[in-house]
């Protein structure tokens, strides 16, 4: 059975035969022609796995060949073969989107290593991929035995997301489902963890950076008052959106610095991006700042004071720097600041809350349509992906890096696909959240929560005298006796957060530079 079925176009096949056996040996059929226009007319009745194509042949030569082939099939690869090293028609055949480029006199193996990376590029990743996993599974599964320091918890973590993001090229979806348990069996641990040491992170110097220390120690010694900084807090972003972001931009940006923090608890909007911007723990705000901060129960808005916590925060760390606040929302407010982002230039520090990825996990819940498309975390990557190309952000970010700022990209907090229900009864004043819940006389399942009776103790406003917190573990969400299964129905299989998982606190804060 042949491999793969070549055709083979040079003005000179016959000098090719030694090579065409050759392939033949190794299995492929090789189908020769000696011109382009033949070639054209060939490739259109016949069906081929790859083209190798003589750059330089009389008639119609190989740049127009490779024009028309393209035209009528625009996915078959095409190995352009040149005697000539002139930089123009290297820049024409990549930018007509060549799968490879060989420099004549070509020998066998250079033929044979270029038809497997075109070829066999998916499979052999994908047994390579397999193969490393199956070996870094058992020492995964021996560091989730010992990891006891939040340390360990960051490159756990990571570990995890290089391998789910590596896993996603391979057809082999029991190596994915191992690697999912793993996540499963690691969020248990990680609950365990944080039950045990949240509280004194608050209180000792061993504490990772949070939510409430993040300007002062990675933000703030990073502004640039000679180029400007641009600072984006990217709603809702996890570290494995991050990673297949992180591409994109770099295509502007270099990566000079990667800081992982943890959100505070609750893992939401109205905490974590409110102890950002104030650089105060929660409880902090709402006795130093009564008039920005809202509790759960109370009327309006939860965000609407970031950009005053964060003059004030500047004041407290007497930084004399000129700022701007933007808030984007919608799609229109975005493409507005994109049109005017030259209007910046002058700031120290422009800073961009951009909403989008939080609307999306948010939009998941309401719209089939949206829950069609990010179905699971890797079609959740795949459409934050898909968004952030034709984005107005990836528009400022490019506006950013013709204007030489620095660019400080991070988030608030993360979130997690929930599966599980978990029945809580509360009085008519319980906070609304999916994955945290605070308010009086709170019943609950002991073994599904982190309870903490005295908010206090973590820092936390309590909206009564008797208020106490309950945070979701694992992939928990909380739902309510009264009609419980079209509760449960509706919001299984959605993307929330204000819990305690790997996904909500473990988060990024990347320092880059303009290229």
């Amino acid at each position: 059975m042949s491999l793969a079925k070549i055709l083979w176009v040079d003005d000179e096949i016959q000098l090719l035969k030694p090579h065409m056996l050759f392939l033949e040996k190794k299995n492929y059929t090789v189908v020769p022609c000696t011109n382009g226009a033949d070639a054209v007319q060939i490739i259109s009745e016949e069906a081929f796995d790859i083209v190798f194509l003589d750059e330089n042949m009389p008639g119609l030569s190989g740049l127009e060949t490779l024009s028309q082939i393209k035209e009528k099939l625009p996915n078959l690869p095409v190995i352009m073969i040149t005697k000539s090293e002139e930089e123009y028609i290297m820049e024409e055949a990549i930018g007509s989107k060549i799968a490879d480029y060989l420099i004549k006199p070509v020998n066998p193996n250079q033929i044979l290593l270029s038809l497997k990376k075109n070829l066999d590029n998916s499979r052999l990743i994908s047994e390579k991929t397999t193969s490393n996993y199956q070996q870094e599974f058992r020492k995964i599964s021996m560091d989730l035995a010992m990891v006891n320091t939040y340390e360990d918890w960051i490159e756990l973590y990571k570990k995890l997301i290089h391998w789910e993001i590596q896993l996603e090229s391979i057809t082999d979806i029991g190596m994915t489902e191992i690697l999912e348990s793993q996540k499963a069996e690691a969020n248990s641990q990680f609950y365990k963890f944080i039950k045990k040491n949240y509280q004194d992170w608050f209180l000792g110097d061993d504490k990772p950076i949070l939510s409430h220390t993040l300007f002062k120690d990675v933000i703030a010694p990073k502004i640039n008052k000679d180029k400007g900084t641009l600072l984006v807090v990217l709603d809702n972003l996890r570290y494995d959106q991050l990673r297949v972001l992180e591409p994109i931009i770099n295509e502007y940006y270099k990566t000079i610095e990667e800081k992982t923090f943890f959100s505070i608890l609750p893992t939401a909007t109205q905490y974590a991006r409110n102890a950002i911007f104030s650089g105060l723990t929660p409880l902090d705000m709402e006795k130093k700042y009564p008039n920005y901060w809202k509790n759960d129960t109370d009327e309006g808005g939860k965000n609407l004071f970031e950009n005053e916590f964060l003059t004030e925060q500047l004041k407290r760390l007497h930084l004399n720097i000129n700022h701007e606040y933007y808030k984007i929302t919608n799609l229109n407010k975005g493409r507005d600041l994109a049109l005017n982002f030259e209007k910046v230039k002058g700031n120290d520090l422009t800073v961009i809350v951009y909403n989008f990825v939080d609307m999306l996990s948010h939009s998941r819940t309401e719209m089939d349509m949206i829950k069609e498309l990010a179905s699971d975390d890797k079609a959740y990557r795949s459409l934050t992906v898909s968004w952030f190309k034709n984005s107005p952000l990836l528009e400022i970010i490019q506006k950013a890096q013709k204007m030489g700022l620095k660019l400080i990209l991070t988030t608030d907090h993360g979130t997690i696909n929930t599966s599980k229900p978990s029945k809580v009864v509360g009085d008519k004043n319980i906070s609304a959240n999916l994955r945290y819940k605070t308010g009086r006389s709170l019943s609950f399942n002991n073994k599904e929560v982190y309870e903490v009776k005295n908010p206090k103790d973590i820092f936390l406003p309590s909206i009564h005298m008797s208020s106490s917190f309950i945070f979701a573990k694992e992939d928990f969400f909380f739902a309510y006796p009264n009609n419980y299964n079209h509760y449960v129905n509706y919001y299984k299989n959605t993307y929330q957060h204000g819990g305690v998982s790997l996904e909500e606190m473990i988060i990024p804060c990347l320092t880059l530079d303009p290229k």
